[in-house]
């Protein structure tokens, strides 16, 4: 089906795109320029496309989504390990998306 192939390079493209990043990090152990904010917010994202995959049963949102949630999984781990931060911030950021996506079911 072309529409599945579009769709797996799509995902292909897009999830791939983490691994230089991944690299990068875990090799200099440095994330004082990657947004904590940003990566907890597109973690909370990925699970949720993951999610929505296995529920419409979609073979490249499940795949792509698996794949880029070890890598943001990876880098949001080592910014939380490497990075002297709040951890309010983080809870506040997952309460806000938390709260983003209960006021769209409602």
């Amino acid at each position: 089906d072309p529409v599945t192939v579009i769709g797996l390079i799509a995902a292909a493209c897009t999830t791939f795109a983490y691994v230089p990043q991944a690299v990068k990090t875990i090799k200099t152990k440095d994330t004082k320029s990657l947004s904590l904010i940003m990566y907890v917010i597109m973690t909370v994202g990925i699970v949720l496309w993951l999610f929505y995959g296995v529920l419409k049963n979609d073979l490249p949102i499940i795949i792509a989504n698996t794949i880029t949630l070890l890598f943001a999984g990876i880098i949001l781990i080592l910014k939380i390990k490497y990075s002297d931060f709040n951890y309010r911030c983080v809870s506040g950021s997952i309460l806000i998306v938390v709260l983003a996506v209960e006021a769209q079911d409602h």
